[in-house]
């Protein structure tokens, strides 16, 4: 069941519609006489290709923004445990405040992903006030004890941070580029009705219960292969199952994993 849901995110209304607009163009060459023996290149040239790369690119995207989201949470870790176990003394309290200041900032980072580009400012205003606390946190790390090399090697933590953070976020902001969408969108739709009087021609060649399979085909890959590109665009929109997700309470309650053995 879970895979044949999977299966409604690459089939859905548009491949409705393009099937009805192929099979509708091919119907009136047929009714017509209106044939035509076309070249295949040219769908593979104005569809196939940009839509092929335009998916390696956006997958390239989500690996990078994997790659950047791990970074964060290892140098986010890296900070709790520093604040835990590279003092003399443990403090419950002390730790309470790395684990709220931590969950705040995934908090505003996931808030930032899954909201819209209109509250973009808000979201990212509040993404940098949790790096300034945690950058505070450090701060009072140091007045607690903890030595000036360590302190620096903490910094070098957040700062670490903020570069993913900021790769992450360009990856949200800048995605396929315009053109190269309405290119590919605009032959998406085109296409099935040019190539009706060959879908006509190609008929002669079957029995007439089939003569409406390849355009019905010809819609269902054209419109596949672009809904996984745009599932692929975003990798925070939550809508696809291959998407990131930005769990902040389950980090946070990881955080303390071990803690009871070594107590």
């Amino acid at each position: 069941m879970k895979k044949l849901s999977y299966l409604g995110l690459i089939i859905n209304w548009k491949t409705f519609v393009l099937a009805a607009i192929a099979m509708l163009a091919t119907w009136l060459c047929l009714r017509y006489e209106i044939k035509g023996d076309f070249p295949l290149t040219i769908i593979s040239t104005a569809v196939i290709f940009p839509i092929v790369f335009s998916i390696g690119h956006a997958y390239k995207r989500r690996e990078v923004t994997l790659d950047d989201y791990g970074t964060i949470k290892a140098h986010g870790r890296a900070i709790y445990f520093a604040a835990r176990d590279w003092l003399p003394e443990r403090s419950e309290a002390r730790e309470a405040h790395a684990k709220a200041v931590l969950e705040e900032l995934f908090e505003s980072i996931r808030a930032l992903f899954k909201g819209n580009q209109y509250e973009m400012f808000t979201n990212e205003t509040r993404v940098y006030g949790a790096f300034s606390q945690l950058s505070e946190f450090v701060k009072r790390l140091r007045a607690d004890g903890l030595p000036s090399g360590e302190c620096s090697r903490c910094n070098q933590y957040i700062s670490k941070m903020v570069v993913s953070f900021e790769h992450a976020k360009h990856v949200y902001q800048y995605r396929t580029p315009r053109s190269l969408r309405a290119f590919s969108d605009f032959f998406i739709i085109l296409l099935p009705i040019l190539y009706g009087p060959y879908f006509a021609h190609e008929a002669g060649s079957y029995h007439p219960a089939l003569a409406y399979v390849m355009p019905l085909l010809f819609a269902v890959i054209l419109v596949g292969l672009d809904n996984i590109q745009i599932h692929l665009e975003d990798p925070f929109d939550q809508i696809g199952p291959d998407d990131v997700t930005i769990n902040a309470e389950k980090f946070v309650e990881l955080l303390s994993a071990g803690e009871a053995a070594e107590a």
